[in-house]
């Protein structure tokens, strides 16, 4: 079994390769690690983070979520509005929205939830948008704050009970707060005849429209000069790309043509080329490629590998599609007999081969293979983590990859039971299981019946870290579905009750990514449910899973409040439960370096010093609470001590303040007292030595 992020040796004693292990030396505040980077400050973005020994590096890149329950970056719906395009019954939309509340009725993909952000930026600015969970019974939530609440694609349950009594109820309660409240409904759900006054039906702008918009962004944004952008505007009106676009009505079919002619004119990419890419995307495409090459098992192992595995090297899917292949082929059975003329037989009865009879011993050239089936290699490139250049393999047409992996999984019997083989026997690489954990949760969104959870549970309950962060993309990915958010959150309370550690390290492991970001009032909940299992104490991957979790939290400012709070409580936590156990750690930690510790999975690394900075009241009583404690007192006083010590850290943090309020509390806390005495006794003696 592979060592797990954390699973470190003493500091003291050697390492596996026979070299002294990493040490932290608290004393003088140095580290000298042998793996690990650390973060200090906000994070923008995904980031990438590589974390375990040699023989299992697992990525830890962050995917920010589509979908939110809490409020949504400004700079997440300024990117969701580039290029928008008002649609025909926008002006209705906020007529109707003048009253509070608003259900939008759409199909898949005509762009409403993007009409309702653009609707609620309007009122409340780009920071002012809040992401709802779809509820069953709408009556019961309350507005909090005067923002722009979304709910996306409203549940049958809660459409049924809707009605005008709630939504008259609902809008008052807005008025009151200030707020306002857009409902996305699909357009096949059923609402009660008297909520008509809120309804209005969205209609997509038409796809040329978004284009030529998006261009015109792309054009102000500086990614075209004004001649490339008139170049892309002229093709953008021929016969080819207006006759692709009535086909292809949708406003993400106006953006991929509004990309593919930026290709066209920044690179001088053929619009045929342009257009093949666009047209191969298709699930029609997709299966017709999987029918043709039905009978070689060589073409579909690696169109299945390719699609599986993006951004991976070359040589990691050959290697995945060798080993899929031979599963593939023992499924198909023996190989049939060669058609053509084969040896033909001498004079002495012996057979001699004849020119079709000759074996090929070397078989297809592996980019031969890749010109087969539509792909083709991209440069190589070196990427964060790896020390070796990487030549990844794509398909030629934009969404192949997503269509033909869907086809493979979804409609051949047996072939998705291969693919999971495929993964476990085949050699770890890292991203493997970013790559692989996205590609099948977005299978998987379109799957029905029970199995569609239930396939996840062998890497969810695996000894292997990778196989964990699989399970977790691929539910971070899957959650990004309204529809499936219910079945999600459920299959991971599940999990976290589980007695497996294994699963509830991949429930923490979910809550360290999109689905943590976008939920974390519930992600914590579920952490704190894992960390309840009585009479065990904390092993080590489940510390280091619910830390990252944590750390992947924190990573977002907006989060602390709810962190700090969650972590107060755990530190009131009784003596040898798991919860009190990993307060203890996060205090150890940050007191005396960071927490995460260093080489250890962690987005954000936090130090006691920054909370004293960015949150100093609920810092004040995560300290108070951690002197009073015997497991957390000596390392809670080093790291002030380390603070004391150190003239910018004092200074950043106005230290003498919070010591002036800190001693304030010695009459009432034990262990406080016991500090500010042994605080006082030390510097009397120290000024006594230097006086001598």
């Amino acid at each position: 079994m592979s060592a797990e992020p954390g699973d470190r040796p003493d500091p003291d004693s050697p390492g596996a390769d026979g070299r002294a292990g990493a040490r932290d030396s608290y004393r003088d505040n140095q580290q000298r690690l042998d793996q690990g980077m650390a973060v200090m400050g906000g994070v923008v973005g995904d980031i990438t983070v590589i974390n375990a020994s040699l023989d299992e590096a697992v990525t830890d890149l962050i995917v920010k979520p589509r979908l939110r329950e809490g409020p949504y970056p400004a700079d997440d719906v300024h990117a969701r509005l580039r290029g928008f395009v008002e649609p025909p019954a926008y002006v209705q939309c906020r007529k109707v929205l003048d009253s509070r509340v608003l259900v939008l009725r759409a199909g898949s993909g005509t762009g409403a939830s993007t009409a309702a952000f653009a609707l609620l930026a309007e009122r409340h600015g780009a920071d002012g948008v809040t992401g709802l969970d779809s509820p069953d019974d709408l009556s019961r939530w309350r507005p909090t704050e005067a923002r722009g609440y979304l709910l996306q694609e409203l549940s049958p349950t809660a459409a049924a009970a809707l009605g005008e009594v709630v939504l008259t109820a609902l809008a008052a309660l807005l008025h009151q707060s200030g707020a306002h409240l857009v409902v996305t409904v699909r357009a096949e759900t059923t609402l009660p005849g008297d909520t008509t006054p809120w309804q209005v039906v969205h209609r997509p702008p038409s796809a040329a429209e978004v284009a030529a918009k998006l261009l015109t962004t792309m054009l102000g944004s500086g990614e075209l000069t004004p001649e490339q952008h008139s170049d892309a505007v002229g093709r953008l009106a021929s016969a080819d790309f207006t006759g692709h676009l009535r086909t292809h009505p949708l406003p993400q079919d106006g953006i991929e043509v509004a990309e593919g002619l930026r290709d066209l004119v920044v690179s001088g990419k053929p619009a045929a080329s342009v257009l093949d890419d666009l047209r191969t995307g298709s699930l029609a495409a997709a299966r017709k490629a999987l029918t043709e090459s039905s009978h070689r098992a060589d073409s579909v192992s690696l169109m299945a590998a390719i699609s599986l595995l993006s951004e991976q090297d070359r040589t990691v899917i050959e290697a995945f599609s060798a080993i899929l292949r031979a599963l593939i082929d023992e499924r198909g059975g023996p190989a049939p007999v060669a058609v053509g003329r084969a040896a033909h037989v001498n004079g002495h009865g012996g057979a001699v081969e004849g020119p079709q009879a000759r074996r090929d011993l070397l078989g297809p050239a592996f980019e031969d293979r890749l010109t087969a089936v539509g792909a083709h290699p991209l440069p190589s490139r070196f990427v964060p983590g790896q020390r070796y250049p990487v030549q990844p393999v794509v398909f030629s047409g934009r969404h192949r990859s997503d269509a033909l992996l869907r086809c493979l999984w979804l409609d051949y019997e047996g072939m998705a039971g291969l693919l999971w083989r495929t993964l476990a026997e085949a050699p770890h690489h890292s991203g493997v299981e970013l790559a692989a954990g996205r590609a099948i949760g977005k299978v998987l969104a379109h799957a029905t019946g029970p199995d569609t959870l239930r396939q996840l549970r062998p890497f969810a309950a695996s000894d292997k870290r990778w196989h964990r962060r699989l399970v977790a993309y691929a539910l971070g990915e899957m959650v990004q579905y309204p529809a499936l958010t219910g079945a999600v959150r459920d299959q991971l309370r599940q999990w976290s009750r589980a007695g497996l550690v294994s699963l509830r390290c991949t429930v923490a492991e979910t809550c360290a990514g999109s689905y943590g970001l976008a939920r974390p009032t519930v992600a914590l909940k579920l952490l704190d449910t894992a960390l309840d299992e009585p009479d065990k104490g904390l092993e080590i991957r489940l510390r280091a899973a619910v830390s990252f979790a944590l750390s992947t939290l924190l990573s977002e400012d907006t989060n602390y409040t709810l962190v700090l709070d969650r972590l107060r409580e755990w530190q009131g936590a009784d003596p040898g439960t798991q919860r009190h156990a990993l307060a203890v750690h996060v205090i150890e930690s940050m007191s005396l370096t960071t927490f995460p510790q260093p080489g250890a999975p962690g987005a954000r690394r936090v130090r006691l010093a920054d909370l004293l900075v960015d949150h100093r009241e609920r810092a004040f009583d995560l300290v108070v609470t951690a002197l009073d404690d015997p497991a957390t007192h000596d390392a809670t006083a080093t790291g002030l001590s380390l603070i004391e010590n150190d003239p910018a850290l004092r200074h950043r943090t106005a230290f003498p303040h919070f010591l002036a309020a800190l001693s304030g509390t010695a009459r009432n806390h034990r262990g406080v007292l016991r500090f500010v005495l042994r605080r006082h006794r030390v510097r009397t003696t120290s000024a006594e030595g230097i006086a001598s």
